[in-house]
C-alpha cells in the first residue's frame, strides 16, 4: 500500500492509503451483502437445520468484523504518520478484543438459530424433546461465554492461573452469598436431566398449591400457567423438596364412583351390577387390557353400594369427562329399565302403637 502512493508527497500518502482502505472495505462490505441476499433464500429452502441458521448468524457479525478491520487498519497508517503513541498501543488491542467479541456473538447467534429451527412447527416430530434443546442450547451460550471472558482476560494480560485462584476462594464467599442463586441454578439442572416434566407438560404438586401448564423452564425458574391462565413462578430449589405429579405422562384415566340403590329393589342388585360390567366391557371407549370391575361394596345407611371401577383409553381432560358422562347416563338407564331407582338419603319413622288422631 505504501509503495503504490510513492510518488505522492509524504504528507498526502498516508491520507490516500487510508482513503484507499476504507473504499476496499465498502467494497468487501457491499460484496458481502450481496452473497448474503442470494445465498440466503436458497438455504432456507434447504432442509438441513444448520445451513440457514450458520448463515444468518454470520451476516451481521462478518460485516462489522469487515469494517472493524478496515477501520482500525486506516487509522494504524494514519497513526503511522503522525506518530500517535495512543493509536498504536490502542488499535492492536482493539481489533483483538473486537474480533474475539464479534466470533463469540456469531457462536451465540449460530446456537439460537439452530434452537429455534430445531423448534420450528414445520419441523415436525424430532428425536429430541423441547426442553433438551433448549438446556443444551443453555449449556452451549454459557460455555460459549466463560471461554469468551478467560480469552479477554488472557488478552489483557490477566494470568489464567491468578483468576483460577480467586475462583477458589472466592467461589466459598459468593456460595453464601448467593446460596438461595446456586440452588435454584442446581435445581434447574436437575430438571434437565431428571426430566420429571418438559414444556407443555401439566403438573401438580400434593404439598404445594402447584397446578398448571409449564411453559418455561429456566435456570433459576420455572413458569407455570394455570388453569385460571395466571402464571406461576416457582424457584427451580423447590422441586427437589417437593413431590411432583405429572399428569401429562398417565396411561389411562379411571373412573371410579360407588352407585346407590334402594333397598326395597335388593333382588334386582344383582343383574344390574352383571349388566353394567356388560356395559363397561362393550364401551368402545373403556380400556379392558387395564382392571375393570363392577361389585357390590357397602350397605349404606339408605342405600345398597356397588363400585364401578374402570379406565378409559384416553388421557385428554375434556374428552374423558364426555366418556364419564357417557358411562354414568348408561347406568342411570340400565337401573331404570329393571324396574329400580337410585337411592337418596331417607328417614323410617317407627311408632310401635301406632298414631291416633282424635276428631
Amino acid at each position: 500500500m505504501e509503495n503504490l502512493f510513492s510518488f505522492l508527497p509524504e504528507e498526502y500518502g498516508w491520507i490516500l492509503q487510508s482513503f484507499a482502505i476504507v473504499v476496499i472495505t465498502l467494497i468487501v462490505s457491499y460484496a458481502e451483502r450481496i452473497v448474503y441476499k442470494r445465498l440466503h433464500p436458497k438455504v432456507e429452502k434447504s432442509p438441513n437445520f444448520w445451513d440457514d441458521a450458520l448463515i444468518e448468524a454470520v451476516h451481521l457479525p462478518l460485516k462489522l468484523f469487515i469494517w472493524l478491520v478496515g477501520i482500525t487498519l486506516a487509522a494504524q497508517v494514519a497513526g503511522a504518520y503522525t506518530d500517535h503513541a495512543v493509536l498504536k498501543n490502542v488499535l492492536e488491542p482493539t481489533r483483538e478484543i473486537g474480533t474475539a467479541l464479534l466470533f463469540v456473538w456469531f457462536l451465540v447467534r449460530f446456537i439460537r438459530g439452530i434452537e429455534t429451527n430445531l423448534l420450528a412447527p414445520s419441523r415436525g416430530k424430532h428425536s429430541l424433546d423441547e426442553t433438551t434443546i433448549h438446556a443444551i442450547c443453555q449449556i452451549l451460550r454459557i460455555a460459549v461465554i466463560i471461554t469468551a471472558v478467560l480469552v479477554l482476560l488472557q488478552t489483557f494480560g490477566v494470568p489464567l492461573s491468578g483468576v483460577i485462584a480467586f475462583g477458589g476462594v472466592g467461589g466459598i464467599a459468593v456460595g453464601f452469598a448467593a446460596k438461595d442463586l446456586l440452588s435454584n441454578f442446581f435445581g434447574g439442572l436437575m430438571i434437565f436431566l431428571d426430566r420429571p416434566f418438559k414444556i407443555g407438560d401439566w403438573v401438580r404438586s400434593p404439598d404445594k398449591e402447584i397446578e398448571g401448564t409449564v411453559e418455561h423452564i429456566g435456570w433459576r425458574l420455572t413458569r407455570i400457567r394455570t388453569f385460571d391462565k395466571r402464571p406461576l413462578f416457582v424457584p427451580n430449589s423447590l422441586f427437589s423438596t417437593i413431590a411432583i405429579e405429572n399428569p401429562s405422562r398417565m396411561m389411562n384415566r379411571r373412573i371410579k364412583t360407588n352407585v346407590g340403590v334402594r333397598y326395597q329393589d335388593a333382588p334386582k342388585v344383582g343383574v344390574i351390577v352383571k349388566d353394567v360390567e356388560k356395559m363397561l366391557k362393550s364401551h368402545p371407549e373403556i380400556d379392558t387390557r387395564k382392571t375393570c370391575f363392577v361389585n357390590l361394596v357397602h350397605f349404606g345407611s339408605s342405600a345398597l353400594e356397588f363400585q364401578v371401577y374402570t379406565f378409559t383409553k384416553t388421557t385428554n381432560w375434556v374428552k374423558f369427562q364426555g366418556i364419564q358422562e357417557d358411562v354414568f347416563l348408561k347406568i342411570i338407564e340400565i337401573i331404570t329399565s329393571h324396574g329400580a331407582e337410585c337411592a337418596f338419603p331417607t328417614a323410617t319413622l317407627h311408632v310401635p302403637d301406632g298414631i291416633h288422631v282424635k276428631s
